[in-house]
């Protein structure tokens, strides 16, 4: 009798755990399930049938801390993942959620200008990305870093752990070829030297700072653009933009930088 009572409570046992067990694994679908989707999320619409914008939460940022950072990563990343990275890197440890697990190296393809193409500098492009993550208005933070880029002379800011001093130059155009050019010119130093890298870190930690100053002042409402676009550049699109009489080209890049003045 004994022994058949104890074949009983062990059956008995063994059920149990059998049935914990699968419960236990039905829950651990459950949470998979909940943090690892299958489906990917619907996509919102806009009123105009576009794809809704609906930013990261933002918190105010120290820009000196934040383009320091940037000088560092540039080196270890290249100029896009420069401005980028660090945006989220600081806003991780500030916000955390999403920006935990922001998948910040897929920017390196920005690298000298997408890949060593010499188009858009990888810095802007950084920080045109950064402010549609971040903003709900991202358009005027966009172009005032852009106008910042092109017309400023650049770098202005010497991150912490800089090695040296760089000698600043107007870029005249979004284009790290063209910026990289005018650089050059102004340093008396080589595309490719030591030299060279530096000054693309310095502005990355520039570009950074004038981003992150740019969103706090947006994020308290008190944004007001410093560099407009051009009134040469108005005058141009005037003519050849939408609405003008030829209307036969968009954008809103320095035209100088590449066609001379038409006398009208």
């Amino acid at each position: 009798m004994d022994r058949r009572k104890a074949l009983k409570a062990f059956a008995g046992g063994a059920t149990a755990m059998g049935v914990a067990g699968a419960l236990g694994m039905s829950s651990m679908k459950a949470n998979a399930s909940e943090t690892n989707p299958s489906k990917r999320p619907e996509i919102k619409l806009n009123k105009k049938g576009k794809v809704h914008h609906d930013p990261l939460p933002y918190v105010p940022l120290d820009p000196d801390a934040v383009a320091d950072r940037a000088y560092k990563n540039k080196l270890i990343g290249d100029c896009m993942y420069g401005v980028f990275a660090s945006i989220v890197e600081e806003l991780a440890e500030k916000v955390g959620g999403p920006y935990l697990t922001y998948p910040t190296t897929v920017t390196r393809y920005g690298k000298g200008g997408v890949m060593g193409w010499g188009t858009t500098c990888g810095t802007v492009n950084g920080a045109a990305m950064a402010a549609y993550l971040v903003s709900d208005k991202p358009g005027p933070i966009v172009d005032e870093v852009i106008n910042y880029f092109q017309y400023a002379e650049l770098p202005d800011y010497r991150p912490a752990s800089a090695i040296m001093d760089i000698t600043p130059s107007v870029g005249d155009s979004t284009l790290c070829h063209v910026s990289v050019a005018r650089w050059c010119e102004a340093s008396g130093h080589k595309a490719f030297s030591k030299e060279r890298t530096q000054r693309c870190a310095h502005l990355a930690a520039s570009m950074t700072r004038k981003l992150v100053m740019a969103l706090n002042a947006q994020h308290e409402n008190s944004f007001k653009a410093m560099y407009p676009i051009p009134q040469e550049v108005k005058d141009c699109r005037s003519c050849h933009d939408k609405g003008g009489e030829l209307e036969d080209t968009r954008g809103k890049m320095n035209c100088m930088t590449c066609h001379e003045k038409h006398e009208v």
